[in-house]
């Protein structure tokens, strides 16, 4: 009898243990940073994330490190320049902003295999070794993507209301007012692309 309610007592611990550690386990960071460079969190691949960035010119690629890491420099000061990250479990958030007005270059890390929704107001994007949806507006200037395979993707637009586009994947070269090009495959991940007066680069 003695043996039973020892072996009963471990377990009822073991339950107790299980459901303090499983919620421990999923990913949560809030970190705001004024001034400072490089910040980061941890965030797993396969994860999306949404940002809103300053103008400036943006580098975003993949890593092999499971971390969202931003770093950035300009010659002037940077001692405005605020960074927000939110992660909480496979879904994060970043905001960049009092970023100076000349030559400020921002770059954004984070694992290979993640979903990106980017917005710009003015600059130069590009994105580099990244697999999965990827959403990039930018009002002005230029945005150059790195495609990958296009049999990935099941859906692409891509739009200008008054410059180019350029495509060698998907042998589109297009220029002028109001141009875009669309179409669907056999892959599961989706990109939208637009700029309001600029060039997009899909690579």
């Amino acid at each position: 009898m003695q043996a039973f309610s020892t072996n009963r007592l471990v377990a009822v611990v073991a339950l107790i243990a299980a459901s303090f550690s499983a919620p421990a386990a999923a990913q949560y960071s809030n970190v705001e940073e004024v001034g400072k460079t490089p910040v980061e969190a941890k965030f797993s691949s396969g994860g999306r994330i949404r940002m809103s960035l300053c103008p400036g010119g943006v580098h975003i690629h993949g890593s092999d490190d499971q971390l969202l890491r931003v770093s950035y420099d300009a010659p002037g000061s940077v001692s405005e320049v605020r960074v927000r990250m939110l992660v909480d479990s496979d879904h994060a958030t970043l905001r960049v902003s009092g970023c100076p007005h000349d030559n400020f270059h921002l770059t954004v890390e984070l694992p290979k295999s993640t979903s990106l929704y980017v917005r710009m107001f003015a600059g130069q994007i590009d994105v580099q070794q990244i697999t999965g949806d990827k959403d990039v507006e930018l009002t002005f200037g230029q945005m150059n993507v790195d495609v990958g395979q296009p049999v990935e993707y099941a859906h692409v637009d891509a739009s200008v209301s008054s410059g180019a586009i350029d495509s060698d994947p998907f042998d589109v070269h297009k220029g002028g007012l109001f141009r875009s090009f669309e179409t669907s495959g056999p892959g599961k991940y989706r990109m939208h692309v637009h700029i309001g007066a600029g060039q997009i680069e899909l690579r």
